[in-house]
């Protein structure tokens, strides 16, 4: 390592301070020194990192105590807070408060593009008092603690990528159906981010070319639960409206809920196709709280193959390998995630 005092020109570093960071280098992990300088590792040698994780959802704010990847204690889950970035910012402060004394950092899934290494957020759905902010500089300051963040189907991604349901591709995608769509890419082993961090945004990709412009078509709206809930309410012409609970326990006596979900298992094997002919993909790992119900995974499994053998893939005998699968973490996939990002460093 180059001598601390000219590690870099801009901090002019003095002679204690080039003491103190030999010390930290010989007895600590130094991550990196860099823009801002608050990323430390607080782990010794040797002892596992414990990190508090976050999942910020439209609805819920889910978190845990990590100590590591796959060991996450002390679950629980707050509403999402609608009003303002303070309100959130004190939400976060006040669950980090309960255990400062034993978690060396925070990590936190959300939605939206995220940069990683500088902790800002360009757009975050519908809560836009997070856009266009320095998110994790910002909770930094407030929780006295380095924050990393994670854009959501990016974190789902490397959760199953490194230990679940896609651990063994080189080339594969996580589908996370709900009130959107959300989703992350493996290509070459390696998280796709993107050079504006939207690569994986599933959601904005339009499905029909006639009508780009109706908010309607993009896959967002039609390969989710939405979709789903909505179609069903309309080919029903039933007044009350339901939760995807009530549709579940409807589906195997109700022939109108069969078909809706029939139509939104068309449209999502579509789009598989049109991502295995773009990417090569050895598998979709299908995620949300919707991919519990194994009737969804083998109705999808189903309409990708007819999708496959009636399209023009199909007619010209153009072979695509892709296999569809269930993630295995669930609701606990964007939490592994986060921690994965801090753990790894991936701010560098």
């Amino acid at each position: 390592m180059k001598n601390p005092t000219i590690l870099d020109k801009r901090y002019n570093f003095c002679e204690p301070v080039s003491s103190m960071i030999t010390y930290l280098q010989e007895n600590y992990i130094i991550i990196y020194i860099k823009k801002r300088v608050s990323f430390i590792s607080h782990q010794k040698k040797g002892n596992k990192m414990k990190l508090l994780v976050f999942d910020v959802g439209g609805t819920q704010i889910k978190y845990a105590v990590a100590e590591d990847a796959l060991n996450l204690s002390e679950k629980g889950s707050v509403p999402t807070p609608s009003e303002s970035f303070e309100s959130f910012e004190k939400q976060i402060s006040d669950i980090y408060l309960q255990c400062k004394d034993t978690v060396q950092g925070v990590a936190m899934s959300l939605p939206g593009p995220v940069d990683v290494k500088n902790g800002y957020i360009f757009n975050c759905g519908a809560m836009k008092y997070r856009h266009d902010k320095e998110v994790a500089k910002l909770l930094e300051e407030t929780c006295g603690c380095t924050v990393v963040l994670e854009n959501d189907g990016k974190a789902a991604a490397l959760a199953e990528h490194r230990y679940g349901a896609i651990r063994d591709c080189s080339n594969a995608a996580v589908f996370l159906i709900g009130t959107g769509v959300g989703g992350g890419l493996i290509i070459n082993n390696e998280l796709v981010r993107g050079i504006h961090f939207t690569a994986g945004e599933f959601s904005f990709i339009n499905t029909e070319a006639d009508h780009y412009d109706d908010y309607g078509n993009i896959l967002g709206n039609r390969c989710s639960t939405t979709f789903l809930l909505k179609r069903y309410h309309e080919l029903s012409e039933d007044v009350e409206e339901i939760d995807g609970k009530e549709f579940f326990r409807r589906l195997e006596d109700d022939e109108t809920a069969q078909r809706a979900l029939d139509e939104l298992c068309t449209n999502i094997a579509v789009q598989i196709l049109n991502l295995s002919c773009l990417l090569d993909l050895e598998k979709v790992a299908i995620g949300g709280g919707i991919s519990r119900q194994p009737i969804l995974i083998d109705k999808i499994r189903e309409k990708f193959e007819e999708v496959k053998q009636r399209s023009f893939t199909g007619r010209i005998g153009f072979k695509i390998h892709t296999q569809i699968v269930p993630c295995q973490f669930h609701n606990d996939a964007n939490l592994i995630g986060a921690f994965i990002t801090f753990s790894e460093g991936e701010k560098q």
